[in-house]
């Protein structure tokens, strides 16, 4: 693949601090809402919690071998907030502990050539501003907080990290964690996660803004936001079905990605919640409109939608992986939302570049095996499927650039390790590398070695960027 892709091609790996590092009281670090929420009976599957997980904040060097060995020229994690800010707030005190850290992991990153991209906010509030005043929830409060942890990554780390990331997947930080309430914080409510997402955008942009106006010129590095989003078809040709498929975009990607690239919400967003979507002022359209520098695309599947039923989060449309033939779309994951269908991501790369006109990154891709959590490792390690998900997938996103000129500017794989899986626990693996859960020891699975074949020495090539 590598020698068909253009010269500054990212290609490597994602992780998230609370899914990976462990030590949650080691070196100042406070409790985060993820803590709360993972330690509280019946929230996660499998009844674990991510006091564990990969014990990566001490086997942080184990994890930089992986990537060396991979060949992978980006490595795309998450700044722990709870860890460099413990009690969260603009007043409250830097842990440097946290600081030297991350800065001993990125420089071993730069020393064997390894790009780092480092998100700002995947998921792990600081528990002491959700209780302090509600955190996502108080705009004035979480939007000046937010800044200032952000504008303390960008002094402290800015001048190794020219790659950054306000929030991952904002959808699910508001609607599976405030509206539905699966994820932490817990909350239930069809109004709070509106207002969570709109604060998100805020934070994200005011975020931006500081960095365009205070590091920028000093840097030189840039700073996106990352979206998910599945290919959303119609599940047939009727105009109710092509219209929710559009209705479906719209509540999934549009809701964030409209505002940022297009200046407003869509439409029927609009029409359809009302007085209970916020309006952003004039003020601040101004700042939200062009706040980032790329879209950070995170996309597993593909879908099948039909109009129908009274679920506003969605849309009110339902969704499918069964075709009208009765046969399924692709291969079954072991998490139920996930069906493999390369086609799909092909065709979704597509249609963000001619929606949005903004260079793409790919910031996760990938596919947890079905039962492998029930193998021996010396089984567990043979992921025949996850190896078919990646020849397909890659294969697409040739196919996008080369092909279809659509300016995708990196691939990043979730994820490196098997690692605690939210609310699912640890009993969807979605790494290339299994861990014990017990012990920590990584192995190797097939997909590693597929895809160092795949896609390593793209820092080599001589092609020229197409775009």
């Amino acid at each position: 693949m590598h020698d068909r892709l253009p010269s500054d091609f990212l290609w490597g790996y994602a992780t998230a601090s609370y899914q990976i590092e462990g030590s949650p009281t080691e070196d100042g670090r406070l409790p985060s809402i993820w803590d709360t929420f993972a330690h509280t009976a019946g929230k996660i599957k499998d009844g674990s919690n991510g006091d564990f997980a990969c014990d990566s904040w001490r086997r942080w060097d184990e994890d930089v071998a992986l990537l060396k060995s991979s060949g992978a020229n980006v490595y795309r994690f998450s700044l722990s907030w709870s860890r460099i800010i413990p009690k969260g707030g603009r007043n409250d005190p830097v842990n440097m502990e946290a600081v030297e850290h991350y800065r001993r992991l990125i420089a071993a990153l730069l020393k064997h050539d390894i790009k780092p991209m480092a998100t700002l906010y995947h998921w792990d509030l600081p528990q002491a501003l959700h209780d302090r005043y509600g955190g996502w929830l108080n705009k004035e409060e979480i939007i000046q907080d937010f800044v200032n942890y952000a504008r303390t990554c960008f002094k402290r780390f800015g001048d190794l990290v020219k790659d950054w990331v306000s929030h991952n997947e904002p959808w699910c930080i508001s609607v599976l964690g405030y509206g539905v309430g699966v994820f932490a914080p817990g909350h239930k409510s069809n109004t709070e996660h509106w207002i969570v997402a709109h604060n998100l955008i805020l934070a994200h942009a005011y975020a931006v803004k500081a960095y365009r106006e205070e590091f920028l010129a000093t840097q030189g590095g840039q700073i996106g936001i990352s979206l998910n989003c599945q290919w959303e078809m119609p599940y047939d040709d009727s105009p109710q079905n092509i219209a929710a498929a559009e209705r479906a975009f719209a509540f999934k990607l549009g809701r964030f990605a409209d505002p940022i690239f297009k200046g407003s919400y869509p439409a029927v967003v609009q029409k359809m919640i009302g007085e209970r979507l916020p309006n952003f002022t004039a003020d601040e359209i101004a700042i939200v409109k062009g706040s980032s520098d790329f879209l950070g695309l995170n996309a597993y599947t593909s879908q099948f939608v039909m109009d129908g039923g009274d679920d506003e989060i969605h849309g009110k449309v339902e969704y499918t992986f069964t075709r009208p033939d009765g046969t399924q779309l692709g291969k079954q994951a072991q998490v139920p939302w996930l069906q493999s269908y390369a086609p799909g991501f092909r065709a979704l790369l597509n249609y963000l570049w001619e929606t949005y006109k903004t260079p793409i990154y790919v910031t996760e891709n990938g596919f947890p095996v079905e039962g492998e959590n029930d193998l021996p490792v010396e089984e567990a390690v043979l992921d025949a499927d996850l190896v078919q998900y990646f020849r397909e997938y890659t294969n697409a996103l040739l196919q996008a650039v080369t092909e279809d000129k659509v300016p995708v500017k990196g691939y990043i794989v979730w994820s490196l390790l098997d690692n605690f899986e939210w609310a699912d626990g640890f009993e969807s693996r979605f790494g290339v590398t299994h861990v014990d859960f017990k012990t920590g020891t990584r192995t190797t699975k097939a997909s590693y070695g597929f895809l160092k074949d795949r896609c390593s020495g793209l820092r080599h090539i001589l092609q020229p960027s197409s775009r």
